[in-house]
């Protein structure tokens, strides 16, 4: 069962978090992945509140991609806002934001960011052994 990828579209709004990390339960229930569920839900709610956040009038919609390849779970979140890529910041105690890459750090095996036109994709690489997938 290698080699799966599903693709979805949520418009640039709040209720579309909720929406993405439903969206991310549904599939990998069906993929048979639930091990994975509570922190791809984790980190897709990280990076779609940030797109959310911080891709306001850049565009409508923000892209969201899980592609099961060799071994891992990818998980991609892509918006058009290509003037800031985000960074892993070590915010203070009494800081009210940055901590969400902090998150999607701790529970992915890789992570990163990479340009496209326009914009950027924010990635995590999550083990499939920890669904208990061989």
């Amino acid at each position: 069962m290698s080699g799966r990828t599903h693709i979805k579209r949520f418009r640039v709004r709040k209720d579309s978090v909720a929406a993405a990390r439903l969206h991310v339960r549904t599939t990998l229930t069906d993929w048979k992945l639930g091990g994975l569920i509570e922190d791809s839900v984790l980190i897709t709610s990280e990076l779609a509140t940030n797109a959310v956040s911080h891709a306001k009038g850049t565009g409508d919609y923000f892209e969201l991609a899980l592609r099961r390849r060799s071994g891992i779970l990818v998980l991609e979140v892509a918006d058009s806002y290509q003037w800031h890529m985000p960074e892993l910041r070590k915010p203070g105690p009494d800081d009210p934001a940055g901590r969400g890459l902090l998150i999607v750090d701790a529970l992915s095996q890789h992570w990163g960011v990479r340009p496209r036109h326009p914009g950027k994709t924010v990635w995590a690489h999550l083990p499939l052994h920890r669904a208990g997938q061989p």
